[in-house]
């Protein structure tokens, strides 16, 4: 008997597409049942439920803690967006005034450790009087975030309130930078205490002469022999140097490269500080950065260039790897918020202060240009 080759390639092709089809019709289910990434909740959010316009997304917690009277366990919880957008504002308020206050936070941090006293919590957290304490303590228990096992017995933390206490901290640790953009702020509204003239008198060579002292800084630790500072025709400036380039690996515990913590930790970085004349307070890089409209950070060193792009102090980037070098150095370019400075550079009065800083630093060479 002959074969129909033709007739089996065409019956072949058929079972083909129907393979093809139902795997397709396969892949559009998985699709619409996988997870999204990063969900560990183990509930399947399927494509029709991100695509509603009403759905605003969800979270997803749990956790356990083990305390003096047992363990406390949350199972997987969820609460959407939306349910949290509504929640009663004048009572969720009233929850972080009660816990809006360090001692408060201490307090309540102590007892979840161990039950303790009020003698004992004042020794432990250095308050001083027992009238502080009990202040705190009073409007703790009023909230029901403090309890005592008897009149003058030890405090304790309420069981079933330690679980979204530790979800608040949690949260508060993701805003954490929150507090020192808040630190920049209150500079950027209190600028005369820096800068000290008269708000139509700020002089932004202040912020250019803090700016170069870090490289000053650097060539007198031998590691710096040459500066450049470009004035541009938009009104910044570039202080750019071939010392050793601010270190850019984060700190232990902590995923902010340390050039970040350089121009934002005003309380944590106050070096290189100059004083303006009637200024009450010393200009440092973070207050340069809160100062400014804009400021971008290169750093040049470990054989890469790094770039960090900031607005008012803010970062609007993450630290980049922008390019590979061979040289050293850090770039730092920015342009003096001119809602509140009314005056300009002028490298011809500017050149002045180089005149200066060459007398007591004779083989640092700095260069003024313009564009």
């Amino acid at each position: 008997m002959t074969r129909d080759y033709g007739k089996e390639l065409d019956s072949l092709k058929q079972q083909l597409d129907q393979l093809q089809a139902s795997f397709e019709r396969f892949a559009n289910q998985a699709s619409r049942q996988s997870p999204l990434p990063g969900n560990g909740s183990g509930r399947q959010l399927h494509a029709e439920d991100v695509q509603d316009p009403q759905d605003m997304g969800a979270f997803y917690f749990s956790g356990q803690f083990k305390g003096e009277n047992g363990r406390y366990k949350w199972e997987p919880q969820e609460r959407s967006v939306r349910r949290l957008l509504d929640l009663d504002g004048d009572k969720t308020a009233k929850i972080l005034s009660a816990l809006g206050h360090k001692q408060r936070i201490d307090i309540l941090r102590a007892v979840l450790q161990e039950p303790l006293t009020g003698a004992e919590l004042v020794d432990r957290l250095n308050m001083g009087t027992t009238g502080q304490l009990y202040h705190h303590i009073k409007a703790l228990q009023g909230a029901d975030l403090l309890a005592q096992e008897e009149r003058g017995g030890k405090y304790t933390f309420p069981g079933h309130r330690a679980l979204p206490f530790l979800l608040l901290l949690a949260a508060a640790s993701e805003l954490l930078d929150t507090s020192e953009y808040m630190e920049l702020a209150e500079a950027r509204n209190h600028a005369g205490d820096y800068l000290g003239a008269s708000p139509e008198q700020y002089d932004p060579h202040h912020l250019l002469r803090s700016v170069l002292e870090n490289s000053i800084l650097e060539h007198q630790a031998g590691y710096c022999s040459d500066v450049s500072v470009v004035f541009h025709n938009d009104g910044s400036v570039t202080v750019a140097d071939n010392g050793r380039g601010i270190p850019v690996q984060a700190f232990p515990n902590s995923e902010k490269p340390r050039v970040q913590a350089v121009l934002t930790e005003i309380s944590r970085f106050a070096t290189a500080t100059i004083h303006s004349p009637g200024g009450e307070k010393g200009i440092s890089m973070p207050i340069v950065n809160a100062l400014s409209q804009r400021l971008t950070v290169e750093v040049r060193r470990e054989g890469k260039v790094f770039r960090q792009d900031y607005k008012h102090g803010i970062p609007q980037t993450s630290l980049l790897t922008v390019g590979l070098t061979s040289e050293t150095g850090t770039s730092l370019t920015f342009l003096p918020d001119k809602n509140i400075f009314q005056i300009g550079f002028d490298h011809r009065l500017f050149a002045n202060e180089i005149t200066g800083i060459t007398k007591t630093a004779p083989n640092l060479k700095i260069h003024l240009l313009e564009d």
